[in-house]
C-alpha cells in the first residue's frame, strides 16, 4: 500500500505519468496500473484523464492526498525506529543556498557531526525557493534560505542576519548581477531604484566568479560580506538581510528533531557572541 500511496503523491504533485516514471525510476506503464490499482482498492476515481499524459485530480485525491503525507511521514519515521533498534545510521538530508552553505554552513557541520555520530549527513545547494519545494515534498528534512519564504506543513525560524555590501571599484559603471532567484536579487534591484542607477550590467550565476572578477578590478556587485575578501573596497549596505531555517512541521523522527534544536541552539549562541 505505502508503494502505491508514494506513487500517487507523486504523480498528485508532477500531474503527469511520464514526469512521474522519470522521477520514480518505473516504467510509465508501471505508474498508470499502481494508480489504477489504487482506484480499485479505494472505489473511488482519483484523476480525470483528458487523453494525454497530464490529469486532474478529484476531491478525492485532494483528501486523499493530505491524508497520504502524513501516512508516509509516521511510515518513514517507523523506519527509522525500526533502524535505530538496529543501531543503524539514519539520514538527514540538509538543502542550503549558496551563501549560507559557503560561508556559515561548515561551522555548523562541524558541531552536527560531533553531536550526532549515528546520524549520516547530506548536502545539496540550491535557492530559496527550490529549497522550500524540496523540505515540502520530503526531499529534504532540513533548509537554509535567504527569503522569508512560506508553504503549507514547513515552519521558519529565523537564525541570524547577514549583511550586505557594494563591493568593487566605485568609479566603475559595470555591474555584475546574481540571477532573479537569487537571495541578493531583491536587494540589488531596489539599490539600483533608489540610485536611479542605469549602469551597464552582466548577469553571473556564480558569487565565486563575480568574487573573481572583482579581484581583477572589473565591475561593482552586491554581495553578503561575508563572501567578499580583503582587498575589495566595500562600501555598507544601509539594509540587511535575515538567514532562516526550515523543517517540516510533523518532522518525527526524534533524532531530526533533536537536530533542528541544535541547530536553533547553535545560531542562539552565535549572536550571543
Amino acid at each position: 500500500m505505502f508503494k502505491l500511496l508514494t506513487t500517487f503523491r507523486v504523480v498528485y504533485e508532477t500531474r503527469n505519468f511520464s514526469r512521474t516514471a522519470e522521477l520514480l525510476y518505473l516504467s510509465q506503464p508501471a505508474v498508470s496500473n499502481q494508480i489504477k490499482q489504487l482506484e480499485r482498492d479505494l472505489g473511488v476515481e482519483l484523476f480525470q484523464r483528458n487523453g494525454r499524459q497530464e490529469m486532474k485530480p478529484t476531491k478525492q485525491a485532494d483528501l486523499l492526498y493530505e491524508r497520504t503525507l502524513v501516512l508516509l511521514e509516521e511510515w518513514e519515521t517507523t523506519q527509522q525506529q525500526l533502524a535505530d533498534e538496529k543501531n543503524e545510521e539514519e539520514v538527514c538530508r540538509i538543502v542550503a543556498s549558496h551563501t549560507f552553505a559557503v560561508y556559515l554552513l561548515p561551522q555548523l557541520m562541524k558541531e552536527l557531526i560531533v553531536r550526532f555520530p549515528k546520524i549520516k549527513f547530506s548536502i545539496a545547494f540550491a535557492n530559496s525557493h527550490e529549497s522550500l519545494e524540496q523540505v515540502a515534498k520530503h526531499e529534504a528534512d532540513f533548509g537554509f534560505i535567504e527569503k522569508p519564504l512560506e508553504t503549507t506543513g514547513v515552519q521558519r525560524f529565523s537564525l541570524l542576519e547577514d549583511a550586505l555590501v557594494v563591493a568593487g571599484d566605485p568609479k566603475s559603471e559595470l555591474w555584475l548581477v546574481r540571477e532573479s532567484s537569487s537571495g541578493v536579487f531583491h536587494y540589488t534591484q531596489r539599490y539600483f531604484e533608489e540610485k536611479n542607477i542605469q549602469g551597464k550590467k552582466m548577469l553571473v550565476k556564480s558569487n565565486e566568479v563575480i568574487v573573481a572578477m572583482l579581484k581583477e578590478g572589473i565591475g561593482r556587485s552586491i554581495l553578503s560580506k561575508r563572501a567578499v575578501p580583503k582587498g575589495i573596497h566595500v562600501e555598507p549596505l544601509a539594509e540587511s538581510r535575515q538567514f532562516y531555517l526550515i523543517q517540516r512541521t510533523h518532522l518525527t523522527s526524534e533524532r531530526l528533531l533533536e537536530v533542528g534544536n541544535e541547530i536553533l541552539d547553535f545560531y542562539k549562541k552565535e549572536k550571543r557572541n
